[in-house]
């Protein structure tokens, strides 16, 4: 079992450190224009592919969608109360807590821990995710609804398409099968190495408080991961990627919502940056538990 851990864990941090180190050492890294190919050509691709290719059963689609949303409503409701009954501000920090990173970090961690399987059911949890964030995490941040910007994201588009291959029991043309699989393999490497790099560029403001939010994120993350799991009765694949996908840290992206809506962004980095210290830490014991 210590093998397959490793196995598991090494990919993600390797590549990781990759940016890490790569970023510390001042070489080159136009991190807006990787980003821009990891959301606008690589995930829509990875999403098409993995959906229509894997065989996933449109029964476990379907459950996982609900699943996602059921796990979305609760930390909603959840990280609402304590926000509001600590004080601490509902427009920087409820998406922070709200929306982990289930793409850079989930989307490797379900594929490696379960395979082609587990990454469909991943893809799934951060199609939802990304409906959710940006609509109603836009709409937090920003102190106003908007829906905008929900339909400049790609991977909705490509989800879309995925579906009625998944649902008709068709396959797409072999040309664009190949296609969405060689531009989707960028994603998940260019994904790490990307965190790797937003994460050395970050710093931590107020640890005490930083820390006792990402404490909070992880195991608030993992409870409603698994109770939500004991509710639908999942197994297997499944019950591993919703605990895996809850548990994951603070995204990435929530820094960029404060900084552009102007909601300390300084606090937010602090929160994204101790959250995925401490779940690297745990990374083994929780894919220990999954798997």
């Amino acid at each position: 079992m210590v093998i397959e851990l490793f196995n598991v864990i090494a990919p993600v941090f390797i590549c990781a450190a990759i940016g890490f180190i790569w970023k510390h050492q001042g070489r080159p890294f136009d991190i807006k224009l990787i980003s821009s190919l990891s959301v606008y050509i690589g995930t829509p691709c990875l999403a098409f592919y993995t959906l229509t290719s894997t065989n996933l059963d449109p029964d476990h689609f379907d459950e996982m969608a609900l699943a996602t949303v059921v796990t979305m409503v609760i930390f909603i409701s959840l990280y609402g109360v304590i926000l509001k009954m600590t004080g601490l501000s509902q427009r920087a920090f409820l998406p922070a807590l709200t929306f982990a990173n289930v793409g850079n970090m989930g989307l490797p961690l379900s594929l490696l821990a379960f395979g082609e399987q587990g990454l469909a059911l991943a893809v799934t949890y951060y199609a939802v995710n990304v409906v959710i964030m940006f609509s109603f995490g836009i709409a937090v941040a920003a102190g106003a609804a908007t829906w905008r910007e929900l339909f400049k994201i790609p991977v909705i588009y490509a989800i879309g398409a995925a579906v009625v291959f998944l649902y008709t029991g068709v396959k797409p043309p072999i040309w664009i099968a190949n296609t969405t699989r060689i531009l989707g393999d960028l994603t998940i490497p260019l994904m790490l190495i990307t965190l790797g790099v937003s994460l050395a560029g970050l710093g931590v403001k107020s640890l005490p408080r930083s820390t006792a939010l990402s404490v909070l994120r992880l195991l608030s993350g993992f409870a409603v991961g698994w109770a939500t799991a004991e509710f639908f009765g999942m197994e297997g694949a499944a019950r591993g990627v919703l605990i895996l996908q809850c548990t994951m840290p603070v995204a990435v992206f929530n820094y960029l919502f404060a900084l552009q809506y102007g909601n300390q962004p300084e606090e937010v980095a602090g929160t994204v940056v101790i959250s995925s210290v401490m779940s690297f830490l745990t990374l083994p014991l929780l894919l220990w538990y999954v798997m």
